[in-house]
């Protein structure tokens, strides 16, 4: 099940009548009514299009649970001073080995459905080059619906237990919502289980003000989707995928569309997050931050510190840090910081367009890093500030732009497709297809442009002030409600606009 569908419409009132009926109980009956309807609801939006797949998060689920109460209880008897040196030691080697059970299964459960097919026919392409023959995969698998994002919650869950972080949960049921809490169930934000855990455990306050700004964020996030995302993805897919139809593709064409395609990732993606975030925060539960303004970035560093939030500070607290970080050889930092990057591409993706990414972004890093120095020197003699306002609105622009070209390689359908992208951008022919073919073939016409224009400005003044709702202000206030009843009509329109004309779309985060 999808935020833009029907079947949410009627899901999603059904589940706060639930909820909020629970509430309505005595306390000792309404926790556990509460918790088991949370449950059901979150496991049949799951199963809502693959059910059979459910099967998939309760092996995770139950595993990750059962070794962390096993390596809790072994850290008990560690503790307890009963233990001689040899039986100290013997229990460590468990931990140990509950933990990598639990990463295994886990890991291996992602990518056997995500990376096997992947690995398979980049193997077979190798020997084909040698032996001149053409091998082909028959397995047809298919990706679980957010797999990459309930796997990794469980296994920040099973580490922190393992580092004693947090106490492992001895209530199944619990933990199970925490794995499939339906909001954030298949595209994040990634929780850790400190933040979550607790809400679900406890009857928490619902006020007025967190039902206000849940509705907003909610509506914020189906404009992004639906009013910005959906059409702009009508532009952008109209190079995109539509690169076999072009006697010469258009280079002006590649860069209007990854210009768009900015902007559509940013709309769909963090869009999703403000209709999951808004839909919690509508029963009291506060998930965490996952965009904040990602291309007001300065440096591509601070980038990944406001995109996607929940998956960068996964990547550095589960895997950065024990690489062991900056505190290290530069060379190895180098090092570190360019696994993780080829990391975070694999995970988006089991294609080489994404390592391609991530190992551009990895690029970024390193020269950033290795250059610093010579570029705090070339300012401090030019007698500039770092952080004044011109050179940062150059680094900002700068930074947009080396964003921006990686999204060529994110988008990319295929290596080839991407091959003839690059081919466009540097060719000469390309650039002399004339600008009105170009916006004809993607269908921007005039009325086009201007509404993508006034949605864009629309959305940057609806964002700002429901990022600052709680500012007081009469003039605020007053925008704030005229604006939100704008976009409120404004993405009717659009969704009976794009679900007659059938250009609906699933989330694009949906595939990883």
């Amino acid at each position: 099940m999808t935020f833009n569908s029907i079947p949410f419409l009627i899901f999603y009132p059904c589940v706060l009548l639930g909820y909020f009926g629970s509430r309505l109980l005595p306390e000792k009956i309404g926790k556990q009514a509460r918790w088991i309807f949370l449950l059901l609801a979150s496991y049949f939006f799951y199963m809502y299009s693959q059910p059979a797949l459910i099967v998939l998060i309760l092996f995770t689920t139950v595993v990750s649970w059962v070794s962390s109460l096993s390596i809790e209880k072994l850290d008990g008897k560690i503790a307890s001073g009963a233990l001689s040196e040899g039986e100290i030691t013997r229990a460590k080697r468990k931990k140990k080995l509950l933990l990598t059970l639990t990463l295994v299964s886990s890991l291996g459960v992602l990518f056997f459905f995500k990376y096997f097919i992947f690995l398979a026919e980049s193997v077979f392409g190798i020997v084909g080059l040698f032996t001149g023959q053409t091998y082909r995969v028959t397995l047809n698998l298919i990706l679980p619906v957010g797999i990459s994002f309930y796997t990794f919650q469980t296994l920040s869950y099973a580490i922190d237990v393992y580092r004693g972080s947090i106490r492992a949960e001895r209530h199944f049921g619990y933990y199970a919502l925490f794995v499939s809490f339906f909001p954030q169930l298949v595209a994040g934000p990634i929780e850790r289980p400190a933040n979550l855990l607790p809400q679900l455990r406890t009857r928490l306050p619902v006020t007025s003000e967190d039902v206000g700004y849940g509705l907003r964020k909610m509506m914020l996030g189906f404009f992004k989707k639906i009013a910005v995302a959906d059409l702009i993805s009508v532009y952008v897919n109209s190079i995109y995928n539509g690169l076999d139809g072009f006697e010469t593709v258009p280079a002006l064409g590649v860069v209007i569309a990854t210009l768009l395609f900015a902007v559509q990732i940013y709309c769909d993606f963090s869009g999703y997050t403000d209709i999951a975030i808004g839909c919690a925060r509508i029963m009291g539960i506060r998930l965490m931050k996952n965009f904040d303004r990602p291309y007001t970035a300065k440096t591509v560093r601070e980038f990944w510190g406001r995109w996607h939030i929940s998956l960068s500070t996964w990547f550095r607290d589960y895997l950065y840090i024990p690489l062991g970080g900056s505190r290290c050889a530069k060379w190895r930092h180098l090092l570190n910081v360019t696994i993780v990057f080829l990391v975070s591409g694999l995970w988006h993706g089991a294609a080489w367009t994404f390592v391609i990414w991530g190992a551009l972004h990895a690029l970024y890093q390193v020269i950033g890093i290795l250059t610093l120095p010579l570029r705090n020197r070339l300012l401090g003699k030019m007698k500039l500030s770092p952080d004044g306002k011109v050179v940062g609105a150059l680094r900002t622009f700068n930074t947009f732009l080396l964003v921006d070209f990686a999204w060529l390689f994110f988008r990319a359908n295929t290596t080839s497709d991407l091959l003839k992208l690059l081919s466009a951008l540097v060719s000469p022919a390309s650039w002399r297809v004339a600008v009105p073919d170009v916006l004809s073939t993607m269908g921007l016409t005039v009325p086009a442009i201007l509404l993508l224009v006034l949605s864009l400005l629309l959305l940057l003044l609806v964002d700002r002030l429901i990022l600052h709702h709680d500012e007081p202000s009469g003039a605020r206030n007053f925008t704030l409600r005229w604006g939100f009843v704008a976009v409120t009509w404004i993405v009717v329109f659009a969704w009976t606009y794009l679900l007659a004309n059938d250009l609906t779309s699933t989330f694009i985060y949906f595939q990883f």
